[in-house]
């Protein structure tokens, strides 16, 4: 009869075993990804396919027996399929940083931590890289379900010619992250991006009253700086510590139970590979006037349609005194009849532009 320590070392043999057959595959795979692309490259079709992507991870879910968690499917075979696209350079993604932002946090999720990452100083500039050609795509934060809406990227859709690809839905987990050996008592100064700062507002009156609250550019830079004070700590994510080489003191100081922040992919002109799904959304941006009931009857067709408005946001055009933009998300897919003929009957007489249709985004 085998020793404990012998059916151990056993046991690992196997699993090292296992792990060498597993990069044999992964080579294979990337070998015939390598192929794949070649054929893209001669029929000019884009080399990153999302639905592709979504669809691999269903059926390796929906076919799961286990024990291996189908939880974890995901994320697993996002970095796989990542790391196959950078062996062809891979998508150039740009978005608002800097390394360590939420914002990085759902490049990172969608696209997977292979894919070149292009940290830009605000979100006009992350427009501006993708319009350029700088980059292929664009992620920028759109709501937060206890903030609300960030109005920047609303403004800068109404002069942009780029159209939306894509969602990402992710909890957001506060964590408080100081330098090794900072005591909570020995704390006088939180550094943390506004709305950091608001969402764990309650938190932080009950915990820390007696600190200054230190508004910072994005959480990332927060973590910085209270990796350079000895007596700050900031309010930022893990990976914005790890990254500032501080510690996690406390973790989900959020007052909002469910604490999710909704983001954009941003690409040049309609999505390629946007066909319908059944569980779509689509955006439009539409132009009123300061008329009694244009609204009501501009929305007119989407109530006799049955078309779901899902979210109505206003700004200020920019061009003309009184003059609103709107930004509607509905459910269903612009090429779904009933939402077309809708879509058709809102633009008569008016100024209408269809910012994407896109899958859902799957709930966090």
């Amino acid at each position: 009869m085998r020793s404990p320590d012998e059916a151990l070392a056993s046991l690992r043999v196997a699993i090292d075993a296992i792990d060498d057959q597993l990069l044999t595959l992964l080579n294979q795979r990337a070998s015939l990804a390598a192929q794949v692309a070649d054929h893209k490259v001669s029929d000019g079709r884009p080399f990153y396919v999302p639905l592709r992507e979504r669809a691999i991870v269903d059926r390796l879910q929906a076919q799961n027996p286990g024990p291996f968690p189908s939880s974890a499917i995901r994320p697993v075979f996002q970095e796989i399929i990542s790391a196959c696209l950078s062996l062809e350079g891979g998508p150039r993604v740009a978005f608002l940083g800097p390394e360590g932002t939420f914002t990085h946090h759902a490049v990172k999720r969608h696209f997977g931590a292979s894919s070149p990452a292009l940290p830009c100083g605000s979100i006009g500039a992350v427009f501006a890289e993708v319009e350029s050609g700088a980059a292929e795509f664009g992620v920028v934060p759109i709501e937060n379900s206890s903030e609300g809406v960030v109005n920047h990227t609303l403004d800068s859709f109404v002069d942009s010619t780029l159209e939306i690809h894509g969602e990402v839905a992710m909890d957001v987990d506060q964590c408080l992250v100081a330098r090794a050996g900072l005591a909570e008592t020995g704390i006088e100064r939180v550094y943390s991006h506004p709305q950091g700062l608001a969402q764990c507002r309650s938190w932080l009156a009950s915990n820390l009253p007696r600190a200054q609250l230190v508004e910072c550019s994005s959480t990332a830079e927060a973590a910085r700086r209270a990796a350079e004070d000895p007596a700050g700590a900031a309010i930022a994510s893990e990976l914005a510590a790890r990254l500032a080489g501080v510690c996690v003191l406390r973790q989900s100081l959020q007052d909002a139970t469910h604490n999710v922040t909704r983001f954009l992919i941003l690409g040049r002109g309609p999505s390629p590979w946007a066909t319908p799904t059944g569980d779509d959304k689509t955006t439009v941006l539409l132009v009123l006037g300061d008329r009694p009931g244009d609204l009501f009857e501009a929305l007119r067709p989407l109530s006799e349609g049955g078309i779901n408005l899902t979210k109505i946001e206003s700004r200020p055009s920019r061009r003309r005194p009184w003059e609103y933009v709107f930004f509607l998300d509905l459910e269903g897919h612009r090429a779904d009849p009933r939402v077309a003929a809708a879509l058709e009957q809102l633009a008569e007489g008016r100024t209408l532009r269809i910012l994407g249709s896109y899958r859902k985004a799957d709930q966090t």
